[in-house]
């Protein structure tokens, strides 16, 4: 007979049997035995922690016929009937398995759904298993979608994934969802103790606590491991060759490398390391070893009555808690996740290791990589006494300009209450007298130059298009035509009367903006008028003459500012004082 694999030959075919998941077993061994069945059921989890063997018994404990062949639904099926040995077996016809990686297409699952119209063959409800239906195209799930809805009363529906936020919300709402979680190390290790009893293997405690620890959460993946480690031990699984078969680093290294962070010794961590390299181990493994000992670290640290009495490594554990600081556990442990993810990054992976060792020990909170020189050097340094400051007369700005000469006083003659406000500048009594400052009368502010050059026309045409602008009769680049023309002349005695314009742009001459001009210059006179434009300089125009007026009222501003008695004494005493240019805005 051949040789059967350990996850399959133990794969649990109950709800006693299943390991890890008492939150499932519960609510689907209750609803069976309420008879409070949902039509579809959607199984959630990380590989190998039992969605497929759920679904098996759920399929099992449906069709159970019992050992007399009278039996009905149950939560623990018989596993002697027909039913149950065939679905074990894979042969039971109304059951069906579909892997949905391989059959995503609408064309598998329309097949499928064509065979839900018929009655079971032999059983009492067809059962159909859809797993990874994640991987179902939006089409497959569309055409499901019905039948998942309200399927007949005889059919079941049972989905399984590793991921189910790829499946769509409408097939979430229609299903009761089970996540199945992954299975605690010491959970494991239990299985496998069982198992290999089971098996007649001999076995370390501390190999099944390494294969447990490998699995990460999935019992499947732990008894292929198991069956690898009983291969690689000839019959006997054993810490040392368990470890050698997975590359794992031993506890011995980790606790190295934290004793030498915790003293601060450099040399120490190199020669950890260089060991590492010269034994092949990994890295990786390194880190992650080292995780696992600075988390139970930090477990202890916090609370010390957690320690494991049957855990071999928690005496050391407790020993190391004791030489860190918790801040300084926590941070280390930081940085060793972080440094995980930073090896690839690294050119090998050795020196990235050493990398982040160096950095723990470069920026622990304890300060262990700061040299002794630079550590000595602020304690080295005398206290400075702080300079006695003399008290300055304050005298009332005057507005014309004037010579300020501070006049020191006895700090001890000068009551509390009147001591000088900070921002004053203040003489320190051993200094020398300061010469008098002159200070320089702030330069008035001229009105610049007129861009333009007033014509006897100006003030007409600015006024006839502040009234256009008012009646909001022109817009855009009739608007803008208006403000950058400068009339030239009105010819009154043609008909009709004849204003002439002058414009820079080209873009303002076109002919359309200028008889949308002339149409609202007619509306705004109340007779018909003509608008001849050609090309050429501008000197005075009503955009000139609105910037000309708007820098002069600026300049009145800030000539008023300039003047205040006020900003004058503050110009004063304070000499590098100015007035930030554009912060003056007129009323």
């Amino acid at each position: 007979m051949s040789y059967l694999v350990l996850a399959r030959k133990y794969r649990s075919r109950d709800f006693e049997a299943l390991v890890g998941q008492e939150h499932v077993v519960k609510a689907l061994t209750n609803a069976l035995t309420q008879q409070r069945l949902h039509h579809a059921y959607l199984f959630t989890g990380t590989r190998g922690v039992g969605k497929t063997s759920v679904s098996r018994i759920l399929a099992k404990a449906l069709n159970c016929t019992g050992p007399d062949g009278t039996g009905g639904i149950t939560a623990h099926p018989c596993g002697v009937c027909d039913a149950c040995r065939d679905i074990d077996s894979g042969r039971f016809v109304d059951y069906v398995e579909l892997d949905a990686a391989s059959n995503r297409g609408v064309e598998e699952i329309s097949q499928l759904l064509d065979q839900a119209v018929y009655k079971p063959v032999v059983g009492r409800f067809k059962v159909y298993l859809i797993d990874e239906v994640h991987m179902l195209s939006n089409t497959a799930f569309n055409a499901m979608l019905k039948t998942l809805e309200e399927p007949p009363e005889y059919l079941k529906f049972v989905l399984a994934t590793t991921d189910p936020q790829k499946v769509p919300p409408t097939v979430l709402s229609r299903c009761l969802q089970f996540n199945l979680r992954p299975m605690a190390p010491q959970t494991v290790q239990e299985h496998l103790s069982t198992v290999l009893a089971a098996e007649k293997i001999e076995a370390e405690p501390g190999a099944l606590r390494l294969l447990a620890r490998g699995a990460r959460g999935s019992m499947r993946d732990a008894l292929s491991l198991t069956d690898q480690a009983i291969a690689f031990g000839a019959g006997s699984l054993t810490e040392a060759g368990v470890r050698q078969m997975l590359g794992a680093v031993d506890r011995s290294h980790a606790v190295r490398l934290v004793e030498a962070l915790a003293a601060g010794q450099g040399a120490e961590v190199i020669a950890a390391v260089d060991g590492l390299r010269s034994l092949g181990l990994s890295a990786t493994g390194t880190l992650e070893e080292m995780a696992a000992l600075l988390q139970q670290m930090a477990v202890l640290q916090a609370v010390p009555d957690a320690l494991d009495e049957s855990d071999p490594d928690a005496p050391t554990a407790a020993r190391l808690a004791g030489l860190l600081a918790p801040d300084e556990t926590q941070f280390l442990y930081s940085i060793v996740l972080h440094g995980r993810a930073e090896l690839g990054l690294a050119p090998d992976e050795y020196s990235g290791l050493v990398m982040v060792l160096l950095r723990m020990l470069a920026f622990r909170p304890g300060g262990a990589g700061t040299s002794p020189q630079r550590a000595a050097a602020p304690a080295a340094a005398k206290p400075v006494a702080a300079p006695v400051m003399s008290k300055p007369v304050v005298a009332a700005a005057p507005v014309r300009p004037a010579v300020v000469t501070p006049a020191p006083v006895s700090r001890a003659s000068a009551p509390a209450a009147s001591e000088p406000p900070p921002w004053v500048d203040v003489p320190y009594e051993d200094e020398a007298p300061v010469a008098p400052v002159a200070v320089r009368e702030p330069e008035p502010v001229r009105p610049p130059v007129a861009t333009f050059t007033p014509t006897p026309l100006g003030d007409r045409w600015a006024q006839v298009v502040g009234q256009m602008n008012e009646a909001a009769s022109i817009g855009a680049l009739v608007r803008e035509l208006a403000m950058q023309s400068q009339c030239l002349s009105i010819d009154e005695s043609a008909k009709p009367p004849v204003w002439r314009l002058r414009v820079e742009r080209e873009t303002l001459r076109a002919p359309a903006q200028r008889d949308k001009l002339q149409a609202a210059l007619s509306d705004l006179l109340q007779h018909a008028v003509q608008i001849e434009v050609e090309a050429g300089v501008a000197s005075d125009t009503p955009a000139q003459r609105a910037t000309a007026e708007r820098t002069r009222r600026q300049n009145e501003a800030e000539q008023i500012i300039h003047n205040d008695p006020l900003v004058q004494a503050l110009m004063q005493q304070f000499k590098t004082a100015r007035i930030v240019p554009g912060s003056v805005k007129p009323h």
